[in-house]
């Protein structure tokens, strides 16, 4: 019976049904499934698998946002659950993330957030228009390991530069990685302003994430 439910939980992330992810959530809940298995065993597969098509051309841009809205869906049901069990997932890492000043697009910083929630890391999404101070203020309040920072217009991406500096003048550098992504950024642009690292799109940035960590464990 559970292995219907988990393909059930897959399949919903795959379609971007988000009301669906949230019903068979609670279904799990109700069966007595613990919910770090519902995430593992059902949605997180689903986030794996819409990753896989998105990289090889099988699925867009609006697909991959529907299937992070459902698995969104998924873990508001679920989270209280695991708190109330006082149960917990294995955290890869704390990234604090925003779209930087002057800037108010919101869904693809959204969307990596997601994923990067999704795949095991603590995200603190600071929303939109960041001021350069703010980025700097959490990561040393949560003890962040990332920094990721959303541009979508050619005359904000000079803040994602700022940022970094900020967080030098903080001495928080170079433990705190700082990833930059967004349409007008390029590899040669994170390059230049000394970013770690540098994604396309939401579901590069989780692996770029994943790299910088584990590069993190290894020099520690």
């Amino acid at each position: 019976m559970s292995e219907e439910l988990f393909k059930a939980m897959t399949a919903s992330v795959i379609d971007g049904e988000p009301e669906i992810a949230a019903e068979l959530a609670k279904r799990a809940i109700d069966e007595g499934i613990e919910p770090l298995q519902a995430i593992n065993q059902g949605f997180v597969i689903g986030v794996n698998e819409v990753g896989d098509r998105f990289s090889r051309g099988d699925m867009f841009l609006p697909e991959l946002v529907a299937a992070g809205e459902a698995m969104k869906a998924a873990i508001a049901v679920l989270e209280p659950e695991m708190a109330r069990q006082g149960t917990h997932r294995d955290i890869l890492g704390k990234v604090v993330i925003g779209t930087v000043k002057g800037d108010i697009h919101d869904i693809g910083k959204t969307l990596v957030g997601t994923m990067l929630s999704a795949s095991g890391f603590e995200v603190y999404d600071l929303g939109v228009d960041v001021p350069v101070e703010m980025f700097a203020e959490k990561a040393r309040e949560v003890g962040a390991d990332i920094v990721g920072l959303s541009a979508l217009i050619t005359t904000t991406m000079g803040k994602q530069r700022d940022v970094i500096e900020a967080l030098d003048d903080m001495g928080l550098r170079p433990k705190v990685k700082v990833m930059v992504g967004g349409a007008p950024v390029t590899r040669d642009w994170a390059e230049e302003i000394h970013a770690d690292g540098y994604s396309e799109d939401a579901v590069g940035a989780v692996i770029v994430a994943k790299q910088i960590v584990a590069q993190k464990v290894k020099t520690a």
